[in-house]
């Protein structure tokens, strides 16, 4: 049975899985990341990879935490596309309802892609205002 990491929220589903609590299709796990097929998945292969311990949003995480999640993704996405055969897929990550997180526990999805598959976005493109690029620019530096 796999240990519950210090950071766990009872309440949430993904920390249920991570106890074991719930069953899943794992793909691939070490001491800080696990990675499964979504039970509801937008294409075959769909898969999430979620940090052991529970944050709700990216900006929660340590920079090593994240760094973990993220040196799993080419690794996963390297045999997704040898075991569905696709040439194509997506890495997303939302975080907040508004940004269109159902689960509040980070999570990424990589979703394997056909053409014609129906599955897309809406991009509408803006254009960068010079001053308040600036503005902004300063801004986030001064932030970080």
């Amino acid at each position: 049975m796999p240990t519950v990491p210090p950071l766990s929220d009872p309440a949430c589903i993904f920390c249920k899985i991570i106890a074991g609590q719930i069953p899943c299709h794992r793909l691939y796990e070490d001491g800080q990341v696990l990675a499964f097929l979504d039970i509801g998945p937008l294409s075959r292969g769909h898969t999430l990879v979620i940090p052991k311990a529970h944050h709700a949003t990216l900006d929660q995480m340590s920079d090593a935490l994240a760094s973990a999640c993220a040196a799993v993704l080419p690794r996963l996405s390297r045999a997704l596309i040898a075991a569905t055969g696709v040439e194509a897929w997506n890495i997303l990550q939302n975080n907040g309802a508004t940004a269109g997180q159902v689960v509040p526990h980070v999570h990424f999805h990589i979703i394997p892609r056909t053409r014609g598959d129906g599955l897309g976005y809406r991009w509408p493109a803006g254009k960068l205002d010079p001053n308040d690029a600036a503005s902004l620019v300063e801004s986030i530096k001064r932030s970080l």
